[in-house]
């Protein structure tokens, strides 16, 4: 038996009681950290609740090596991950192969920034459209295809999640900040008014916390914001319908004069 965990999103206290009794009754815990990370606790706390053997695995362990697959053909093994556990590609590819295989399966959802971030901005879910991230930029490495994805969801109208870049393994998380300074780079570079001084934009932080940080405005305002300790996301709204419009100006603190035509 193999059961996907999603530990939720922010520390191990979100995780359900479901995956607590699951965890128990399994013979290893296997937990992968590197596309996504739980920021307000300690993992270890959450080790120290079950007597069964925890093993925190590196990318190759999952994507090339397939660990956890060769255990489960024989084993009862739990796979964790922060959020839920079938959000990132490379989980639904092992959930996809363990099935292939035959390895019987069992899913346990968790909180996930998918549903936490339109929930905590007051923007309607069934609005958004395709979500994109903001990678980290690196020699000859500066991808146009987030702006791209926000010019595309903007001509339908739709709000765009932004996520952006984890590497976990250097402890190194993008910030709103850092998020608007790259899309403000394709913009100047491509000129083609998706991203301006004049857009707005939400930046998110620790969403899943006691005190989530949730502020909008003109990318002009927003970008100097500091929005605290990671985890950070961004959305960038499309048409607003006039709920949405007051929504944002209670939660997300966006001047009530920069939305005035939504009203």
């Amino acid at each position: 038996m193999l059961y996907f965990i999603g530990l939720g999103l922010f520390s191990e206290d979100d995780i359900s009681v479901k995956a607590c009794k699951a965890l128990n009754n399994v013979d290893v815990i296997y937990a992968e950290f590197y596309t996504a990370k739980l920021m307000g606790g300690n993992i270890d706390n959450l080790i120290s609740r079950v007597d069964v053997p925890f093993i925190k695995l590196k990318r190759e362990d999952v994507e090339d090596r397939n660990v956890v697959l060769q255990e489960a053909m024989d084993k009862d093994v739990a796979f964790v991950v922060a959020g839920d556990p079938l959000m990132a590609t490379t989980h639904t590819e092992l959930y996809v192969e363990a099935k292939n295989k035959g390895i019987d399966t069992r899913i346990i959802h968790g909180s996930s920034i998918f549903s936490a971030a339109p929930g905590l901005s007051g923007l309607q879910a069934y609005k958004f459209g395709k979500t994109t991230t903001v990678p980290f930029p690196d020699e000859n490495f500066f991808p146009h295809s987030p702006y791209d994805a926000i010019k595309s969801n903007l001509d339908m109208g739709l709000h765009t999640l932004v996520l952006l870049d984890i590497q976990a393994h250097r402890d190194r998380f993008m910030t709103v900040n850092e998020a608007i300074q790259y899309l403000s780079k394709v913009e100047s570079d491509r000129g083609e008014g998706v991203f301006t001084e004049d857009s707005i934009v939400i930046g998110i932080a620790q969403a899943g916390s006691d005190n989530p940080i949730v502020k909008g405005g003109r990318v002009g305002d927003v970008v100097d914001f500091d929005f605290g300790s990671p985890l950070h996301c961004m959305i960038v709204p499309g048409n607003l319908h006039f709920v949405e419009a007051e929504a944002l100006i209670t939660l997300a603190d966006i001047p009530e004069k920069l939305l005035e035509q939504f009203l």
